[in-house]
């Protein structure tokens, strides 16, 4: 156990941790668990590299950590995960400004939407939360291998109990829409893309993490309705009557945890929440990672799959 809790913040992880040196990528930057991520790694020292969609949001993003930590290393790049022209660019743009990226933290996503496509045609929330991190995550590894304790973060959530990936229809072409099922399968495969990381890149000293930042109140529920919002509450403290909101910096602290722990040194492939790594648990309602997200067979065949969708090999 890491003698940390749900309860710890970005700044209590991150305590004692010199940065300096590093860099640091983080879609969604521009708001919420990735911007607090920014700023907490910036105050270390890091060298942060803010990506999103908007650029005026990811202006502002840079105005409020640097109020925070005036001397602040950071800057943004534009990324729309919903489109890989946009996600290649980024990457072309990416090798041509930075020398390395020792932490890429893959934080941005959409929940609960209405059945929309990405420019490509994927389903949005799998096609943005899982498709755009794959192509991003490959352009980026050039980056990556030049880094030092080099981590790979991928932002999951214990919405991944709701259903394993559908292999078969991962767009909800031959089923009815749901925009949980949908939420659940993406944050599902954010794990397998996880362990099918840790498979192909741990012998490259590249490690890979999925990570459960508990119930947070960002901008990531816009799509909700208050009847939406309201069902999820009541469903969450049925399943946990012991549930209570998160604060941003309580979120984004096992990220952050993930990203730096000595204690996870070597190690990857695995999924963490309230900063410690989660046993294996396919019925607990409260904890745990569900044995269909660790599957080895699963991650090899979502990795094809995906290979497929983007047009690209992504190999190590």
């Amino acid at each position: 156990m890491s003698g940390f809790g749900e309860t710890t913040t970005t700044d209590e992880v991150l305590a004692g941790k010199d940065l300096s040196g590093k860099t640091v990528f983080i879609t969604g930057g521009n708001s919420g668990l990735g911007m607090e991520s920014g700023r907490a790694m910036a105050a270390k020292g890091a060298h942060v590299v803010l990506a999103g969609r908007n650029q005026g949001k990811l202006d502002a993003a840079i105005s409020s950590i640097k109020a925070d930590t005036p001397d602040a290393q950071v800057e943004t790049i534009i990324c729309d995960l919903g489109s890989l022209d946009s996600v290649r660019s980024c990457g072309k743009e990416a090798a041509e400004r930075f020398e390395k990226i020792d932490i890429l933290l893959n934080n941005a996503g959409v929940m609960a939407c209405p059945h929309t496509q990405t420019a490509d045609g994927f389903e949005m929330q799998f096609g943005t939360n899982h498709v755009g991190h794959f192509l991003l995550t490959k352009e980026l590894m050039p980056l990556v291998e030049k880094g030092q304790d080099k981590r790979i973060v991928n932002l999951s959530s214990r919405g991944h109990h709701i259903t394993p990936v559908n292999l078969d229809d991962p767009h909800f072409e031959n089923r009815e829409y749901n925009e949980w099922a949908s939420y659940g399968q993406s944050k599902t495969a954010n794990i397998l893309f996880t362990v099918g990381l840790e498979k192909r890149f741990a012998d490259k000293g590249i490690h890979a993490y999925a990570v459960h930042p508990g119930g947070i109140q960002t901008n990531l529920s816009r799509h909700m309705s208050e009847e939406q919002t309201q069902a999820l509450l009541t469903r969450v403290t049925e399943s946990d009557p012991d549930f209570s909101w998160k604060t941003i910096p309580q979120g984004a602290a096992t990220q952050c945890w993930a990203a730096t722990a000595d204690e996870l040194d070597g190690q990857g492939g695995v999924y963490c929440e309230d900063c410690h790594v989660a046993e294996l648990d396919d019925t607990s309602t409260t904890s745990g990672v569900r044995s269909y997200a660790l599957d080895q067979a699963s991650a090899a065949r979502l990795w094809s799959m995906s290979e497929e969708m983007v047009g690209e090999s992504f190999t190590a």
